[in-house]
Order: C-alpha cells, then sequence, then structure tokens
C-alpha cells in the first residue's frame, strides 16, 4: 500500500515539474492516461496522419564541414592546377593512458621484471613446534570395527595448509620510488627538391592498313638491316687499317709534304724542280683526262676530281672522285656519271655538298655523307639547264630563306643562278653574254653567231654584286648581280679564248687572267688596261693566285710546265719589276 502511495507521489510531482518548464497551467495540454501521460506543448503543430507517415531521410557524412575545400596545387605531370585531397579527421579528444597490452614487448618486459621481484622477496614464515593434534575418539561401529582417524593435515581449510602456502609481499604504498630518463629528441627537418620538368611533345598518327603492313615488312627486314649493319662496321675497320698501312709504307713522303724544302734550287735559277708525292689513279678512270680538281677547306686531306673528256668528237661517261692523301690507293667515293665532268666546287660551310657541270649543260649537287651513287639535285631540260657545256661553277652564299645557291657560266652564254629548294633546283638567269659587248634579250631567239661563249667567272670577295665573266673571243665583262641589262665594262683582254679569271684575295682591285694566246695579265678592275703582262710561251690553261702571298701566282701550260711567279706593290702601284721561275714536272 505504501508503495502504490509513493508511485503516485512522484507522478504528480513529475507532472508538476513539466507544467513549470512549459509553462502551462494545471490540466493544460496533457493528455492522461491510466498508465503513462502524454505531454504535449502548447505551440506544437498539429500534423495530418499522412504527414505523421512520411519518413525524412537524413544522411550523416564524415566530412568535415570546416575543413578548406578549395586548396590547389600544381601537377608537373598534367601540367595543371588540381586540387587536393583534403583530410575530413577532427580530433575531438585525445588523452595519453597508461595501459600496456599484455602481448606486446612492453608488456612481457613487465611481467618478466614482476616475476624476478617475487622469487627475490622471502617470506618469513615460523610453524609452531609440537603443535597439538587433536585426535577423534573412536566410535563404535555397528559391526564392532574401528573408524579410522582423519588427520588435521589433509583438510585444505587446515592451519598447516595455510602455513605451507607463500603469500606474495606487499609493496609498500608509502615508501616507493620510481625512476624514469628522457632522451633529446632530434629536431625534424624536411628536405624537397623540385627539377625541371623534361621537355615533352605530343604525338598522335591514325594507324591505318597499310600502316600496319609497312610495320610488318619493317619488322621482316630486320634481319637484313644487321646484316647491313655489321658490313658497315666491318668496312669501316678495314678502311682505318688500310690508312694505318698507308700511313706507316708512305711516311716519309707525308713528312716531306710538310716541312721538305730542296736546297739546291738555289743554284737552278730559274728554274726548279717539281717532284711528285703521291700519284692518285683508279683503274675504271684510266682513259679519261682529270678535267677538275677542288680541295676541301674544312678537311685538308680530302680532294674532288672531275674526270671527262676534251676530245668534243669523244664523248662518253666520267666520274667524280674523292680522294684523301690518307690513302692514295683507292678514292674515298665514287660517283659515275653518264655525261663527262668539266668543273665542280666543294661548298666551304657545308663541306659535304659537291656542285658539279657536265658536258651535256646540266648542273648536279652531290651529297657525300648519303649513300648511294646518285645526286641529290639534278637539273633538267624543264628546270632551265644549259645546252652547252658547263665550263665552271661556284658555290655563293646562302639567300634571305637560308636557301644554298651555286651559279654556273656555259658555252650557250648564259650566267645562271642555282638554288636547293627541298628537292629541286630553281634556276635564275642572271646574265646573257652577247658577241657586240650588249647583253643579248631573247636568247633563244638570237642567231648563233651573236651568242658569246662563256668559259670562266670569279666573285668579288668582299662587294658581293660584282663579278667577272670570261669569253670565247677574248673579252672579259664586269657585271653586277643586281644590274643584268647591261655590263659595267668591258675589257678586251686577250686575242683567243680567256680560261681562267680569278681576284686577287688580299689587294680588292687586283685581279690576274690567262689564255690560250700564250699569256698571263694582271689588271686593276678600273683600269681598261692591263698593268703586266707576262708570256709564257705556251697556252696556259689555268691561273691562281697564293693563298698566303698577294704578289705570288701559279700558271699552268699545256706543254706540261708550271710557272711560279712574283710581282711588288708598293703604296697600292704594283710595280713593274717581277721575277719567276719555271718548273718542269719531272
Amino acid at each position: 500500500m505504501s508503495l502504490h502511495n509513493n508511485n503516485a507521489a512522484a507522478h504528480i510531482r513529475k507532472m508538476s515539474t513539466v507544467q513549470k518548464l512549459s509553462g502551462m497551467k494545471p490540466g493544460d495540454g496533457l493528455i492522461e492516461s491510466h498508465g503513462k501521460g502524454l505531454i504535449k506543448p502548447a505551440g506544437q503543430v498539429e500534423l495530418s496522419e499522412t504527414a505523421l507517415q512520411e519518413e525524412i531521410t537524413r544522411i550523416l557524412t564524415t566530412n568535415n564541414p570546416h575543413a578548406p575545400q578549395n586548396i590547389v596545387r600544381y601537377s608537373f605531370k598534367d601540367r595543371s592546377y588540381k586540387t587536393c585531397i583534403v583530410d575530413q579527421m577532427a580530433v575531438l579528444f585525445e588523452m595519453e593512458g597508461s595501459l600496456v597490452h599484455e602481448d606486446s614487448d612492453e608488456g612481457r618486459r613487465l611481467r618478466a621484471r614482476g616475476g624476478l621481484c617475487e622469487e627475490a622477496a622471502t617470506v618469513d614464515t615460523e610453524t609452531e613446534p609440537d603443535e597439538e593434534k587433536t585426535e577423534t575418539p573412536a566410535t563404535p561401529a555397528e559391526d564392532g570395527g574401528e573408524v579410522e582417524e582423519v588427520g588435521e593435515e589433509d583438510r585444505p581449510d587446515s592451519v598447516a595448509s595455510k602455513i605451507d602456502r607463500k603469500e606474495p609481499k606487499q609493496t609498500n604504498q608509502f615508501n616507493f620510488s620510481e625512476r624514469a630518463s628522457q632522451t633529446l629528441n632530434n629536431p625534424q627537418r624536411d628536405r624537397s627538391c623540385q627539377t625541371e620538368p623534361p621537355p615533352r611533345c605530343t604525338f598522335s598518327a591514325t594507324a591505318s592498313q597499310w600502316e600496319i603492313y609497312d610495320a610488318y615488312v619493317e619488322e621482316l627486314q630486320q634481319p637484313e638491316k644487321s646484316q647491313s649493319d655489321d658490313a658497315t662496321k666491318l668496312k669501316k675497320a678495314a678502311k682505318i687499317l688500310e690508312r694505318m698501312v698507308h700511313q706507316n709504307i708512305f711516311d716519309d713522303i707525308a713528312q716531306d709534304f710538310k716541312y721538305f724544302e730542296d736546297p739546291s734550287d738555289e743554284f737552278r735559277d730559274p728554274e726548279g724542280t717539281l717532284l711528285p708525292l703521291w700519284k692518285f689513279h683508279y683503274d675504271k678512270a684510266k682513259r679519261l683526262s682529270v678535267t677538275a680538281l677542288c680541295w676541301n677547306n674544312k678537311y685538308q686531306d680530302l680532294f674532288a676530281v672531275g674526270m671527262g673528256s676534251y676530245d668534243f668528237r669523244k664523248q662518253g661517261h666520267g666520274m667524280l672522285l674523292i680522294y684523301t692523301l690518307k690513302n692514295s690507293w683507292f678514292p674515298e667515293h665514287v660517283y659515275p656519271t653518264t655525261s663527262g665532268a668539266m668543273c665542280l666546287d666543294i661548298h666551304k660551310e657545308c663541306s659535304y655538298l659537291v656542285a658539279v657541270g657536265f658536258h651535256n649543260g646540266c648542273v648536279a649537287v652531290y651529297n657525300l655523307k648519303q649513300e648511294g651513287t646518285e645526286p641529290v639535285f639534278k637539273s633538267t631540260a624543264k628546270t632551265g639547264e644549259h645546252t652547252d657545256p658547263v665550263w665552271q661553277v661556284r658555290w655563293q652564299k646562302d639567300d634571305m630563306d637560308n636557301n644554298h645557291n651555286f651559279y654556273s657560266v656555259s658555252a650557250d652564254g648564259r650566267v645562271v643562278s642555282w638554288t636547293l629548294v627541298k628537292t629541286e633546283l630553281v634556276f635564275t638567269d642572271i646574265i646573257r653574254l652577247s658577241m657586240n659587248g650588249t647583253i643579248s634579250e631573247g636568247l633563244e631567239h638570237a642567231p648563233q653567231s651573236s651568242i658569246a661563249c662563256g668559259t670562266a667567272f670569279d666573285f668579288h670577295q668582299q662587294i658581293d654584286y660584282l663579278f667577272l665573266v670570261g669569253t670565247e673571243d677574248g673579252k672579259i665583262h664586269k657585271c653586277s648581280k643586281t644590274y643584268s641589262s647591261q655590263f659595267l665594262e668591258t675589257f678586251d683582254a686577250h686575242n683567243m679564248a680567256v680560261h681562267a679569271v680569278k681576284w686577287n684575295h688580299f689587294h680588292p682591285k687586283v685581279f690576274i687572267s690567262c689564255s690560250s694566246d700564250y699569256t698571263v695579265k694582271i689588271w686593276d678592275h678600273t683600269i681598261n688596261t692591263p698593268m703586266f703582262t707576262f708570256d709564257l710561251s705556251a697556252a696556259v690553261a689555268d691561273v691562281s693566285w697564293s693563298p698566303y702571298s698577294s704578289t705570288v701566282f701559279a700558271a699552268v701550260t699545256t706543254d706540261g710546265r708550271v710557272s711560279v711567279l712574283f710581282h711588288f706593290v708598293l703604296n697600292d702601284v704594283i710595280s713593274p719589276s717581277y721575277g719567276g721561275r719555271h718548273m718542269e714536272d719531272k
């Protein structure tokens, strides 16, 4: 009865507390039931049954609402800025504990330490001597036997069993000490380095059936390529070995080539000796004549030789041979040609490009780096090739588009500029020569008798647009590249064909010419008459200035003599005194 009253009193106190907190009056907003009371606030919204049955889903995520969401970093791999993954974990409470897991290494050490302490501790227990044992009186059994006495030691709750047990020693809670040490923690350092990203390029291609077929064909040809590579390596090794043997055999000749000086020439004035050092021969070119020769400016032991024929009734094939002083037994490169090579020139900067002029009027450019015997550029009738033999070609500086170009002069009276554009030669007519001293217009319709045949030309080394042209009728024309409608000046130089005309390397006004009329003449291009005339008693085939002296030049005649002559220059005026020496090839 008292328990029921206590529950009722507690219920009344709870109802009054709710009314005070919600501000309700007694009896307002309360729905009482027999067992429990339902509390309903005064301002509660009345919902329908459908609204009460509606389910509202709320999803709790692990994302931290306070974490930044716009952190970006630069990716060198993708070359763009990308957002970073932000750590969403937030620590609300953290406390270091002192509990140690019993299976850990530290727990095992603590248990081992506690076991040693228990063994070291001794328990002082004293047993009472001569303890009286209480005997239980024997009670007679029904059959007259005696009942066995049970010892007190056999019982587990006996005093003796308690004395034999060793209790662990308790630690003194008020008299103990703990020792601990902490080492110095080294400060942490972060090191990082950033390198420049490697260069990248985007490659894209479309795979078609033909490309797949070509890939399979290339894969099948790989064994052949490997064999060709082995052959190339063997060929290179054999070439080096051949050069070594050649230099060992002809070492004396190589030393003479560099340092030999014949002291007996002092007693042979005015004649000297011209001794051969090397003789270069090629069996397949025995019936051909040497028509041109040019040294390589970059590799000074390398020179090119043009093979052809001066007999115009017996014209046939020709050859372009590349020789080196390191091996006179066999040429480095052999390029057979369908027509005789009449002239050639090696590019000064790109020493692997060789321009060749042929007897049939064609010009071609050979690349010594590429394999094969065909030229990389060749003129045709459609691209403006000459109609008569080409007597001289000469490389010039690259044009404004950095294209290589060279000039040619031919017996058809044309001076043509050839430009190497991609895979073809583009020609431009610079000057067309005529017999009457004026430039012919419409040369293809002019009579053959009025055309002047060009035989030689040379370009000024300081004035780019100025050049000289020698003709078959003995005249020398001073021309300009930019002014092609008329000659700047004409020199009545020789009585027969001019074979060579060359500017002096050191004096900008002086040039030299030679002809079949047995003479070599030195000119000043500002004067119409020659300053010096040398009669060599034979047709002069070629003349050349010395590369180390402005007063020395050499000339070769058709009777097999080489003449080295010199003159003096004083105060920009060439003196009339000169000396000379004739050397015969023995």
